[in-house]
This record gives structure tokens, sequence and C-alpha cells, in this order.
């Protein structure tokens, strides 16, 4: 049969799978699945970008899966649920683009001859190849495509196609037939999955309907519970005159009475900053029953730039005895005192 006629043939089988009701192509399923699992088996296992550049979905008879592989093929066998065997084809150019990734991290420039392939070649793609179908089955664990496409796993390798006609039973098969190229272009084939199409796999995990009376109680009761703890956990806060970035050399040679000059710092713009350096909120330095304490300033942006003090321009390095900062002087005794929060 001529390329043109078999293509023909797949339009027309197409068309009269339409009308019996049976979706076989373009639809959400195992064909996106299938398109999703092998890109990510190429990064995870091959550490390369695979591509998919289409991919089709169709119902073949066991003759036509032994007739479709390209020769020279790297042909894997599958086993699946209820002793099931599927099989899987990567075109002769496009599994020695594979190889030379393992083996030297990228695709030679020019495309090599076709060769026979090994058992070498096919042990070092079994990863990738169960990888592949692992992700297959969990993206398809609420669908009903996973009667069908889930279960299966990298069996064996065969290095004559003669034996496959044997091998699997003289049933109708699924074919996920994927152009992909991979190394951004560098080379381009195709991979051909046929499963057995009447699915011996589980059935798909439905979602359960709603909850009864008491499992909803039982769960706001957790949620209260959980709520109460989390409220009660402690969030540290750190407040923050200003920040300085000095060269390491610096930092390692500072001694004591050396000066640090401090370009934007101001006694009322205080940042209130989360353990991962995020600002929560701005206050004003103050004092609190004779401790340090921070008034908070409602209405204040984000992130704000504290503004610059001409009066504080440099801080003493400490004494090995004294504190970092010197206690704020109390108010004066005829102004109205301040009242501030005392810092947690």
């Amino acid at each position: 049969m001529s390329g043109v006629d078999r293509g023909q043939d797949g339009v027309i089988r197409r068309k009269v799978n339409a009308v019996r009701g049976e979706i076989l192509e373009g639809g959400p399923g195992a064909d996106r699945g299938w398109r999703l699992a092998l890109a990510r088996a190429a990064r995870d296992q091959l550490k390369a970008a695979l591509d998919v550049k289409s991919m089709m979905l169709s119902r073949v008879s066991l003759a036509e899966v032994l007739e479709l592989p390209p020769s020279l093929s790297l042909l894997a066998v599958l086993e699946g649920p209820g002793e099931g065997l599927g099989m899987l084809a990567i075109a002769p150019d496009l599994f020695p683009a594979m190889i030379e990734v393992l083996t030297i991290g990228r695709t030679q420039g020019a495309v090599a001859a076709p060769r026979k392939p090994t058992r070498t070649d096919a042990a070092m793609l079994a990863p990738m190849i169960d990888a592949a179908l692992i992700d297959l089955e969990v993206g398809l664990a609420e669908e009903a495509d996973l009667i069908w496409a889930g279960g299966w796993r990298y069996a064996s390798f065969l290095d004559d196609p003669r034996p496959l006609g044997l091998m699997l039973e003289d049933i109708s098969y699924r074919l996920l037939t994927a152009e992909v190229d991979l190394g951004h272009g560098a080379r381009r084939g195709r991979l051909m999955l046929a499963l057995p199409a009447e699915g011996r796999g589980q059935a798909p995990k439905r979602h359960s309907g709603p909850a009864s009376g008491d499992a909803v109680a039982l769960g706001r009761a957790f949620a209260d519970a959980l709520a109460d703890e989390v409220s009660q956990a402690e969030a540290r806060l750190e407040a923050v005159l200003t920040r300085l970035c000095l060269p390491l050399s610096r930092v390692i040679g500072l001694a004591v009475g050396d000066v640090l000059p401090l370009s934007a710092a101001a006694l009322d713009r205080i940042s209130l900053e989360g353990v991962d350096g995020r600002q929560m909120a701005e206050g004003k330095l103050g004092q609190s029953r004779g401790l340090r304490a921070v008034r908070l300033c409602a209405g204040v942006a984000p992130k704000a730039r504290v503004r610059h003090d001409p009066d504080l321009t440099h801080i003493v390095a400490p004494q090995p005895t004294s504190s970092t900062f010197s206690a704020p002087q109390p108010p004066n005794p005829t102004e109205p005192p301040l009242t501030f929060r005392q810092s947690a």
C-alpha cells in the first residue's frame, strides 16, 4: 500500500469511527496525556527538550500494527493489566539521537546512517519509556482512557520484528502516533504506542458525592482547631532601621571603634520585616515603660524607602559590654507623653 493510499485509508477510517461515536483524535485523554508524558520523560531522563509536533489516536488491527513501524525501528514490548502485551516503536532516525544525548549530552549535527538497534540501546532507553508510561497513567487517573492506557511498563526488546506477530494477540489496538523533534529541532522522528483497544486495567477514580453532615461537622471542627493553633503560634518580626551593604573584606576587618555611615535612616521610619525579608509595616522608634518600643504607623505603602535624616549619619561600633543601640532619652515632661506599643 502506498503512502497516499494509506493516508486516505486513515482518513476514511477516522470518519467511520466518528460516525460510530468513537472519538479517537483531537480530544482530551490519552493523546493529550501521552504528549505531556513524552516531554516530561525526555526532560527528566534524557535531560533534553522533546517537542511533540503532532499526535494522532486511531484504532488499528494487528496486521497494521506489524507493518506500520519503519524498518530498523527500536521495538519495545510492554506488559500491562490482565497479562496483556503492547508495543512501543521508536523510529530509526530518532532513537540514535536519544542515545547520543545519554552518552555525550547532545545530538550530533549530522544525521548518521540508520543502524539496527541493540539490546544496549533498549536498556538505556527503558527508564525513559517507563517514566513516560507512569506519567501517562498518573495523568489519566480520573479519565476513562485509564482503562486501556494505564498500568503499562517496559518488558523486553525485540531485535527482530518477526516474532512480534506471534507475541501480540490478534485483536484491535489503539495506536498513538507522535511526531516529535528532539533538542529543539536537532533531530525529528516518530514514536508509535500500540495498546489493546479493549482495556483490562482499573477503572478511573471518580469524585465522591457530597459529604455527609457528620463529615462536614468534623471538617469544620478540625478547621477551627487548626485556626486556634495557628493563631497562637509565634511570628517573629525584626525592626530594621536601615540596611547596609559592605564588601566581605571590609566586614571581616571590622574592629571596635570603626564607624559605619548610614546614608538613609530615620527613627520615625522603622521597617518591620518578617523572617523572609518582606516588609509588613512601618513605625516610629520610642520608649514604653523604660523599654525600646515601636509605634505602628497606618497607611504606609509596603516596602517604602526610609528617608534620610541629616542628624543620624553614622553609628559607632559597640564596645563588647555595651548594647548595639543606645536607649532613647525619656520624653520631655512638659510635653504630652506619646503612647508606644511594646515590640514583640
